[in-house]
């Protein structure tokens, strides 16, 4: 009586098959692109970049009061455009019933000084407590190099 021998597993690959993780971080990727774009809340402003800005993670809350001014001086409160004059009558309403009178100013790096000034005017004389102003963190890299001392030095 002979034993007969399985030879199963010479059958079995060990290979690793990469295509479905690489469809699947393809799906994703393209899912990330398109959404990414969407999450941006209210108007985009190039900000003024500074050395150490203050962290005001309360800017970012669903119900953050937010004033931006672009460098042509359009003022929009939330997405919505309005007159410089009209800011301080929507601001009351909108603090009316609230707790925390906060707003945030997202200011354009280039927008006149002048427009920023007014629309700070307009916020505090509508009773606003704490005054945010919005900034970005400068490039660590792109330090100006100082003037060479005249005579070669």
């Amino acid at each position: 009586m002979a034993i007969s021998k399985r030879d199963e597993g010479s059958k079995i690959s060990s290979d690793i098959n990469v295509t479905p993780m690489v469809d699947v971080m393809l799906v994703l990727l393209i899912i990330f692109m398109v959404i990414t774009p969407m999450l941006q809340k209210g108007i985009s402003v190039d900000l003024a970049k500074v050395n150490s800005p203050e962290a005001m993670p309360d800017a970012d809350k669903e119900d953050a009061l937010v004033v931006a001014i672009m460098r042509d001086g359009k003022v929009f409160f939330g997405t919505d455009q309005i007159q410089v004059d009209q800011l301080t009558q929507k601001v009351k309403d909108r603090l009316a019933n609230r707790v925390d009178k906060r707003v945030f100013i997202r200011s354009d790096a280039r927008a006149k000084f002048g427009a920023v000034v007014e629309v700070v005017d307009n916020v505090r004389s509508a009773g606003v407590d704490d005054l945010g102003l919005l900034t970005d963190q400068k490039k660590q890299g792109a330090m100006p190099k100082a003037p060479a001392a005249p005579g070669g030095q």
